[in-house]
């Protein structure tokens, strides 16, 4: 008995130790992650193992897919903005994968506000209105083009209200649209920006409308930097420059007017409630009196702008978050596991806290009771805002393809970018082959293809197209988007020639079908009569790396596969993968195959060794000159295997000039959104496995054609010459 006395405390102890553990039991979730933020998955999963947060990571292509994964349940959480959101509440597998915001990113000055921001309108006490039909003929003043608050929301708002004149006027594209509502509203307005990321179309649609900048410091330009801009800048715009109306969030009111709990802001950064940041000028204060002003509702009325008085808004922007899906049982160890993460990331400063968490500095991770996504955007009135679509009827941009993996990517770009505002609406339509593609276009059945630059000057004269667009691949490409084939060595190199590379080893950035890396240089050893076709390279070169050849054969036996992975079975499968997963692939990668000292000589895209500058030089290498010797990079011009049109989004030349520019401008809206943040959707670079799927991996954006290009014809001879 006195033994079991003794013993009691002990058990206690250890019943004790035991519920302890129990209560901080962790649960390991999933965490889905864009691959391009793969290595920062890596160094979160050390950082919290560390601090026994347990946590693992898979990738997707990019959020997109991510919200995907969620979906289907191969992952627990991904961090999402609104946008996001709306793609969930739409996906095909909402209702079974159950989605639910679990935790908001919400700043430290408002941690328990529940919306990012709020759109508010700000009038004059003195003006003379008592409802919204009597903002017709005034002065308003907005935060920039494209904006939530001072763009998206009082467009969607007003046009609901019946206030906004005809906004789908199939004459004009669906921006102009809404630029003649405002212009036709309002008597004049500050609204800077580029209207268009095309530049004939942003300067011709600034003189169409330019009453719509005449409020601004510099109407010339209605562009950033610009004082009258932004969320404080709409409100200087409304207090010194003769604003009637002021379109901004609600916090910047509080803080322009000094309220109480209001942190005055000083700094001169236009933070974007489209997600990108600009600079703006900087001006005093403004010394304004709050009893001066008025918020304006949206059923007319005024409310003083106090600190008593709760403020009419036109709509809320919700906060970024993590989603989740009903398959995580433990809600609770999920929301503490990732506010503990925000915690550990911003304690050490780390890439993976802003790329992963989508945190900084300003922000903190906070739980929130779990909501579905699509109550969580119409309790916010935000999905209408979203799903805006100012344009004719069933007005849409139809893309022709032909192929099942470019029908794939059509229709996620298609969701993808109206989620993002851009503007008309894709569609996608599968055709049998190019032909088929291009006798739509004629017959007014689709409306956009992309092709090889090489097929245009055809197109042009059989099916009266008209190109609209072009790939850009950045530095070392030319003015119209050629890209020079080059054969690249080390400096001081012994090979003086292309008959020097005979037994030697290679790096290519590809096979069939990529013109630097196997059509270029086969052509050119054709030429000097090294090869008589292409089945002879892998007898030529004792050694090499083309990412798609045969795996077994010499053409991939320098390939190495995902080794950056660590991994040496992953390292196995995807060795001479056509595809980013082989570390050699594209211009890039065969690069590091010769910098590596793997092969002896890169036949890559100029375009790879110039934008490769920051981490090596260009005196570093010489250039091998298909008809002898060798030249410096720079003497590129004289020394090349041939220029590679680019491809080329093409449209039919019978469509009005409007329908044109209209095609034009959203093309270019959804692929600039995507150049700037791959990791929302990556347009460019594999897809699902295959390479070149739409447009070319190595395209970094697309740019407007003008009059200018007319090297259809050459382009057509390359085709010709080098047997494509």
């Amino acid at each position: 008995m006195m033994r079991w006395m003794l013993c009691l405390p002990l058990l206690v102890a250890a019943l004790a130790a035991v519920a302890s553990a129990r209560s901080e039991k962790k649960v390991i979730f999933t965490m889905c992650v864009p691959e391009i933020y793969w290595d920062d998955c890596l160094q979160m999963k050390v950082d919290s193992s560390k601090k026994g947060i347990p946590i693992s990571c898979i990738s997707g292509r990019d959020r997109f897919e991510c919200i995907d994964k969620v979906g289907r349940k191969e992952a627990d959480i991904v961090a999402v903005d609104p946008e996001d959101m709306y793609l969930a509440a739409k996906h095909e597998l909402a209702s079974r994968a159950q989605y639910n915001i679990v935790e908001q990113i919400r700043t430290k000055e408002e941690p328990q506000a529940s919306y990012r921001y709020q759109a508010v309108a700000v009038v004059h006490k003195s003006l003379k209105i008592d409802s919204p039909k009597g903002l017709r003929g005034l002065k308003s003043c907005h935060t920039g083009v494209g904006r939530n608050a001072g763009y998206k929301i009082p467009l969607t708002k007003l046009s609901s209200l019946g206030i906004l004149p005809e906004l789908n006027s199939p004459e004009y594209s669906s921006r102009e649209n809404e630029l003649r509502a405002l212009s036709s509203t309002f008597s004049k307005a500050c609204l800077v920006g580029t209207w268009s990321p095309d530049p004939a179309i942003n300067q011709r649609l600034k003189e169409t409308y330019s009453n719509l900048c005449a409020l601004c410091e510099k109407p010339e330009s209605c562009d950033y930097p610009d004082a009258y801009s932004g969320y404080e800048g709409a409100l200087r715009c409304l207090a010194e420059n003769g604003g009637d109306v002021a379109w901004t969030k609600l916090t910047y009111v509080r803080r322009f007017f000094g309220l109480a709990g209001a942190k005055p802001t000083n700094d001169a950064i236009h933070h974007s409630d489209n997600s990108s940041a600009t600079s703006t000028t900087s001006k005093v204060p403004v010394k304004a009196k709050p009893s001066e002003y008025r918020y304006f509702c949206p059923d007319g009325t005024k409310l003083p702008i106090d600190e008593k008085t709760k403020p009419c808004t036109w709509a809320d922007r919700p906060w970024q978050g993590y989603m989740s899906n009903g398959g995580v049982a433990d809600i609770d160890a999920v929301q503490k596991e990732l506010t503990q993460l925000g915690k550990l990331g911003e304690d050490k400063k780390t890439s993976w806290w802003r790329n992963l968490m989508l945190l900084n500095e300003k922000t903190l991770a906070v739980a929130t009771s779990p909501i579905d996504p699509a109550q969580h955007l119409k309790i916010a009135k935000y999905m209408d805002v979203v799903e805006r679509n100012f344009g004719a009827p069933e007005r849409s941009a139809r893309w022709c393809v032909h192929d099942s993996k470019a029908l794939e990517k059509c229709r996620a770009l298609s969701k993808a970018a109206f989620s993002r505002d851009a503007r008309p609406r894709f569609d996608c339509i599968l055709q049998q082959d190019e032909e088929s593609c291009l006798k739509a276009l004629r017959d007014e059945g689709a409306d956009l293809l992309i092709m090889p630059g090489e097929k245009v000057a055809a197109a042009i004269k059989e099916y009266n197209v008209k190109p609209i667009v072009a790939e850009a691949y950045g530095p070392g490409s030319t003015e119209f988007s050629e890209r020079p084939a080059v054969a690249v060595i080390k400096r001081g190199s012994y090979i003086k020639s292309l008959r020097h590379l005979k037994g030697k080893n290679s790096c290519h950035s590809g096979y069939r079908g990529d013109f630097a890396g196997w059509i270029a240089p086969v052509h050119a050893m054709k030429n000097v009569h090294l090869i008589s076709s292409e089945e002879e390279m892998g007898e030529f070169f004792v050694k090499s790396c083309v990412p798609g050849a045969e795996r077994d054969s010499s053409l991939c036996s320098l390939c190495i596969g995902n080794l950056a992975s660590k991994d040496e079975q992953l390292a196995e499968v995807t060795k001479c993968s056509s595809t980013e997963a082989e570390d050699y692939k594209g211009g890039h990668g065969a690069l590091k195959c010769l910098l590596d000292g793997k092969g002896h000589v890169a036949f890559i895209p100029l375009s790879a060794l110039k934008q490769a500058e920051n981490t090596t030089k260009s005196s570093e290498f010489n250039l091998v000159c298909p008809n002898g010797g060798i030249a410096r990079v720079d003497d590129w011009q004289r020394c090349n295997l041939g220029l590679e049109p680019p491809r080329v989004v093409v449209s039919f030349a019978g469509k009005s000039a409007n329908s044109l520019e209209e095609l034009t401008h959203g093309v270019l809206d959804a692929s600039s959104l995507f150049a700037e943040e791959p990791d929302l959707f990556r347009l460019f670079g594999s897809w699902s496995g295959r390479s070149n799927v739409l447009f070319k991996d190595e395209t970094r954006k697309l740019v407007s054609i003008d009059n200018s290009w007319n090297h259809w014809k050459q382009w057509a001879a390359i085709q010709r010459d080098y047997e494509y």
